[in-house]
Parts: structure tokens; C-alpha cells; sequence
């Protein structure tokens, strides 16, 4: 039976009414979860600029409190401990002052798959939205995850400590390098950082294996905790940062010698303990016991770390060596700006570069920098020298303080701290053993083949200004996965607090009580000890102080300078000898194209700043008794005279040392000092 139009026409406009309103509902649905989501985007970006202007606020009020301690000439405090001051108190304001944000996480199951995945894509409701992995979170906390944004903004990806905070702190490290100083105890330094490193180790692994054994016994462990996790932590909280200490030293001007041991030892000390740690984690016995002793896991660890070791060392001098032939061969000079910027972007990019080809960039970037100092900062510009320097010393300033701040919200903020009194206490025992152990073994061997011994007071202070900072809370926080690395970073977090606050602010206490010398020229040399030999000087202090440093440097250095002088300066830098007076005659084309004019202007002009290192034996003149000795055969004015080497001719690049040192053979017409010089080599 058919329905007539009439009937019909209603119920059409019903049925598109309906349909009409249904899309309405879903319009205006839809428009109302993009203006959500466009509000928690808006809410996302304002508290992103909240937690950033926090650490520029944090970073402000350490600046103008720094000013207020060096107005009043405050010492017991350093710049960082105050730093880490701040980021507690900001950490317990974020922490306890600040609100839920968001509602509880519901957690869903993937019974089917066996691992995690990186990357998630969830289908709600026709839509995908993408989610990242964060770490892996015990049965029993899940419903402790934060769930105040702010605090979730706060918490940084520990890949920016490692990409973007420690290149330019270790770079820094690297360029202001004070080469005399260094290089004139530079066998012992070696002999620190990495027997000393090793040694502290393997000492506090070792006794903190025994205490997770104690831990144990006495139902304190809650999960698994293997050897080699001890060992880990070992090595991560061998890393010495002195910066508390060394600051103090230079604003009192400490002795230069003990400066430079200690400086030195945490420079290369940072690069040995991170390489160390990685052959840790390197170590993979074969076998169902994967953390049983396997001496062929252990000897592929040591391949590792020689490995890694010896390929980021290469690539931090080659990345160095481009950046100085670019600036060498260009005319960059003429564009400072772009010549600062060019030698910024090459720096920086030497520790991504050893990261991304499984290197470690911290050992690149700090060889990079001695690289740049001791070339590239020859070819360029007055300007670029000028901005170099500074730029480099801001970003470290402000890096380190950064990070000493971001210590103090971690203490608050980090949502997986694990505090083991059992442990804690253990840990600082072990260091102190370890410390020991580093210090004192190592410097009585040094002695028995150094001239001017580390003494016992000099000894103490190294022990004393073993801290930890940046680079061990680095390290600690760049894995907190399991159970183990938890409560190794929380207890890292613990040992930099003490030391920075309590050790650092027993620095100028303890310098009056080991009665070690303050208020010193750097260019001072320490007093005479010997009476067995008398070495007279000449020509005023500019020459005492260049013969006795010369006569000082470690040997391994005097091995390497004549090359380095007579070959390398003048082929990548500006400065040096001319190529044609040191290589023979017959690469006299060679010679010619690989040495810059200017190296023909300013060889009287550029002052090498290393080339006080190195003592010829032109430039000594030996008393003993009545006797006069100088090294070429002739005698002073007394009765006796004995040549030391009377067969001994100088080659070509004896003689362009000695000229470029200005202290070729010649007679001592100045008489009024005389400093003790036995003949041995220094460690």
C-alpha cells in the first residue's frame, strides 16, 4: 500500500533533522577536544617557560650571591655549594607547595609482547596518539608515578647533561689549560689519574660489594645488586671535581705546584672514569652466570677501554688539527665573527661527533681543547682570541652552576630515590679507603724518581680535595633503569652534597694547618732544597724562571717538544721556525708551501707560550765548589773548569730551539741568584 507524499514529507525532515543534529553534536564535539587539546598545549608550553625562567632565576640570584660573598671576601662557601643551596630550597617549594595537576595513569596490559617498546602508537577512539618510553617502574610503586606536571617538566632527560652541559665545562678544561705548570709535573699527573683512577676503582667496588654482602645478610636488599654494579658505582664516584677547592686556590693564590696536580688529576681523572665505566658496562662473561668472573670478558674490557680510550683521544686532536688548518689556510682572520663562531660550532661538534661513532666525547672534546689551545689559538685573530676565551668561560660558568642547581631540585624531584643507610655509610668509608689508596702508595713511587718531592702536607690536601661533582652526578644519572643504579644515584647525590658543602668549606682551614704556601706569583719557582749542585741564572728573572721550568718539564714532554716545535707549529700555526731551516734541503718545496709568510714576520714577534718547557744543555751553568761547568765545554772565571760534553755538536734543531728560547750558549753575567738543580729528569 503505497504511503502518500504528504505522509511522507514529515518524516524525511525528521530523519534529516536527526542527521543534521547528529553532526552538530559531532562538530561540536570535535571542536570541543581540539580547544582541550589546544588548552593543554597552551598549558604544556607556560609550563615549559615556568621551569626554564626557574633555573635562569636560580642561576640569577647565585650570581649576585656570589658578588656579596667576594665583596665580603667569604670563603667557606663556593659558588656551587650555594647553587645547590638554592635548587633545595626550590626543590621543597615544587615539591610541597605545588598541587596535583593531573588525574592518576591507567595502566594497561601488553601481556602478548616481551619487551618494551620506544615508541607506542594507541588507538583511542578512532584516534592515534603517540606515546614515549620513560623507565621501567616496580609493581609496588605503580601508583606512585608523579603526577604533578610541573614536577615532570623540571626532570630533564639525562642526555642534556651529556650533549649540551659538559661539552663546554670540559672543553673549558681543556683550553684554559695552564701548559707550564702542567707539563712540569705531567708523569705524576698521568700517574693520578689513571693508575690512581683504576686503583681507587677496583678498592671501592670491592668493599662495596662486601657491604651489599652485609646488606643482605641483614635483609636491608630488596633486589638484586651484582658485583659489577659495584664496580659501576666505583668508578662513577672516582671522578674527582675539585672545583670548590681549585677555586679557592686561585683566588688565594695557592702553591702553583700543588694547583696543577690537583687540576690536572680531575681533568684526565673526568675522562679516565667515564671510559672505565663504560668498559664496566662492557663487560659480558659468556656462560649462565653473566656476572661471574670470566678473564676473557675481563681482558675485552680492557681492550675496550684502550679502544675507547686511544679512538676518542685521535679524533679530539684530528677534529682539532682540521679546525686549525681551516683557520691556517683561509682568510677567516679577517671576519671575527665568523671565525669565533666557525671554532665554536667545530668544538662542540668533536663530542657528538666521538658520541655518534661510539667514542666518548668527553675525552674527544678535552684533547680537542688542548688541541685548540696549543695551535689554533695562534692563527687567530686578536678579536677571536679575546671572544674565544670568554665565550668558553661563560658557557662554563654558567653550565656547572646549572648543574650544581639541578642537583638541589633532584634531591625533590627525582621520583625514584632509593636512600640505604647500610649503604650510604658504606659508600663513604670506601671512598676514603679508595682515596688513600689513590694518594698516598702513588706519591711515594713518584718521589723516589721526582727532584721536588710531594710532600706529606701536599700529599694531605690531595686527599682532602678529592670531591665529587658534575661529572659523577652525570654519570649516575644517566642510568637509574634498575634497583642498583637507583640507589647508586641517590647515594652520588648524597657524597656531592657533603663534599662540595663540608669538604670545600674546609679548604682555607685546612691550607693554614698543613701550613701550605698562599699568596704565590705563579710565576714563582719554590725554594732551593738541594746544596749538592748550584745552577747560576742569567739575565734577570724572565730567564731564571724559563731555565728552571725548562729543567723542570717531565721528560716524556721534552721527548715530544723539539718535534712538535721544529715541525708542527709551523706547519698548522702562524709561529715557529720556517720549514726551510729545520727540514733538509731537498724538501725545500715541500718546506716552502706548507709554511705561512707570516711565519717569516713574527718569529720575533709571537712569543711562544710553551717555550719555557724545555732545558738545553747550552743553558746550564753548574757550580760545585770552585768549579765552573757550562754544557758547551767552557768555564767561568774560577781556578778549576770541567767540560761536561766535549764531543757533543748541536743539530740544526738544537739550534732553532735554542734561538727561539734565546738561550744559545752563553756566559752567566749575572751572579746574584743561584738555584739548586740536580741533573736527574723529573716524574
Amino acid at each position: 500500500m503505497a504511503v502518500p507524499l504528504r505522509r511522507q514529507l514529515p518524516m524525511l525532515l525528521l530523519v534529516l533533522l536527526a542527521a543534521g543534529g547528529l553532526r552538530a553534536a559531532e562538530r561540536s564535539s570535535s571542536a570541543m577536544e581540539e580547544l582541550a587539546t589546544e588548552k593543554e598545549a597552551e598549558e604544556s608550553h607556560r609550563q615549559d617557560s615556568v621551569s626554564l625562567l626557574t633555573f635562569i632565576l636560580l642561576l640569577t640570584l647565585t650570581i649576585l650571591t656570589i658578588w656579596l660573598f667576594k665583596h665580603r671576601r667569604v670563603r667557606f662557601l663556593h659558588e656551587t655549594g650555594l647553587a645547590m643551596i638554592y635548587g633545595l630550597i626550590v626543590g621543597v617549594i615544587l615539591r610541597y607547595g605545588t598541587p596535583s595537576t593531573s588525574g592518576h595513569d591507567k595502566p594497561f596490559s601488553c601481556s602478548q609482547e616481551d619487551r618494551p617498546f620506544t615508541t607506542l602508537l594507541v588507538n583511542v577512539s578512532g584516534k592515534f596518539f603517540e606515546y614515549t618510553l620513560k623507565g621501567e617502574i616496580s609493581p609496588g610503586k605503580i601508583h606512585n608515578v608523579e603526577q604533578n606536571d610541573m614536577l615532570r617538566k623540571v626532570t630533564f632527560d639525562p642526555e642534556v647533561f651529556f650533549n649540551i652541559l659538559l661539552p663546554p665545562i670540559i672543553f673549558h678544561a681543556g683550553y684554559s689549560l695552564k701548559k707550564r705548570h702542567f707539563f712540569r709535573n705531567l708523569g705524576s699527573i698521568l700517574a693520578y689519574a689513571f693508575l690512581g683512577t683504576a686503583v681507587s676503582c677496583f678498592i671501592i667496588g670491592n668493599l662495596m660489594y662486601g657491604v651489599v654482602k652485609l646488606m643482605k645478610l641483614v635483609g636491608q636488599l630488596s633486589d638484586k645488586f651484582y658485583y659489577t654494579d659495584c664496580l659501576l658505582f666505583g668508578a662513577i664516584i672516582s671522578a674527582t671535581d675539585p672545583v670548590t677547592v681549585l677555586a679557592i686556590f686561585n683566588e688565594l693564590h695557592a702553591d702553583v705546584d700543588l694547583y696543577a696536580l690537583l687540576f690536572g688529576e680531575s681533568v684526565l681523572n673526568d675522562a679516565v672514569a667515564i671510559v672505565l665505566s663504560s668498559s664496566i658496562v662492557a663487560y659480558q662473561p659468556t656462560g649462565e652466570n653473566t656476572h661471574a668472573f670470566d678473564a676473557a670478558a675481563f681482558f675485552k674490557s680492557v681492550g675496550v677501554f684502550l679502544g675507547i680510550f686511544s679512538g676518542s683521544f685521535m679524533m679530539g686532536a684530528v677534529t682539532g688539527v682540521v679546525t686549525v688548518n681551516v683557520t691556517k689556510f683561509t682568510k677567516l682572520h679577517c671576519f671575527p665573527l665568523l671565525e669565533t663562531a666557525l671554532f665554536f660550532l667545530m668544538s662542540w661538534s668533536t663530542f657528538l661527533l666521538a658520541e655518534a661513532c661510539g667514542f666518548t666525547g668527553v675525552v674527544a672534546v678535552l684533547f680537542c681543547g688542548i688541541t685548540q689551545a696549543h695551535y689554533t689559538y695562534n692563527n687567530l685573530s686578536a678579536e677571536s682570541r679575546s671572544r674565544t676565551k670568554q665565550l668558553f668561560e661563560v658557557l662554563h660558568f654558567l653550565a656547572e652552576n646549572f648543574i650544581f642547581s639541578y642537583m638541589g631540585l633532584a634531591l625533590f624531584t627525582f621520583q625514584k630515590h632509593i636512600f640505604s643507610p647500610v649503604f650510604i655509610i658504606g659508600a663513604f668509608i670506601a671512598i676514603f679507603f679508595g682515596r688513600a689508596a689513590h694518594i698516598y702508595p702513588l706519591s711515594f713511587l713518584l718521589n723516589l724518581g721526582r727532584r721536588h718531592k710531594i710532600s706529606w702536607n701536599f700529599q694531605h690536601m690531595m686527599m682532602f680535595s678529592g670531591l665529587r661533582g658534575a661529572m659523577a652526578f652525570a654519570l649516575a644519572i644517566r642510568d637509574t633503569a634498575t634497583y642498583s643504579h637507583q640507589m647508586m644515584f641517590s647515594t652520588t647525590l648524597l657524597i656531592v652534597f657533603f663534599t662540595v658543602w663540608i669538604v670545600g668549606g674546609g679548604t682555607t682551614p685546612m691550607l693554614s694547618w698543613l701550613n701550605i704556601r698562599v699568596g704565590v706569583d705563579p710565576d714563582q719557582d719554590p725554594p732551593p732544597t738541594n746544596d749538592s749542585f748550584q745552577v747560576l741564572q742569567g739575565d734577570g728573572p724572565d730567564s731564571e724562571r724559563r731555565n728552571r721550568t725548562k729543567q723542570e718539564s717531565a721528560w716524556l714532554f721534552r721527548l715530544w717538544y723539539s718535534f712538535d716545535h721544529n715541525y708542527l707549529k709551523p706547519i698548522l700555526t702562524h709561529s715557529g721556525p720556517p720549514l726551510t731551516t729545520t727540514l733538509p734541503s731537498w724538501c725545500g718545496l715541500v718546506a716552502r708551501c706548507l709554511t705561512s709568510p707570516q711565519v717569516y714576520d713574527n718569529q720575533e714577534q709571537l712569543r711562544e707560550e710553551d717555550s719555557d718547557f724545555i732545558l738545553n744543555d747550552g743553558d746550564l751553568t753548574v757550580t760545585y765548589g770552585d768549579t765552573t761547568i757550562t754544557a758547551n765545554g767552557s768555564s767561568g772565571p774560577h781556578t778549576a773548569t770541567t767540560s761536561l760534553d766535549d764531543r757533543r755538536t748541536k743539530s740544526s734543531s738544537e739550534e732553532a730551539l735554542e734561538r727561539d728560547v734565546g738561550a744559545a750558549d752563553h756566559e752567566v753575567t749575572s751572579r746574584g741568584t743561584r738555584l739548586v738543580f740536580p741533573l736527574e729528569d723529573n716524574a
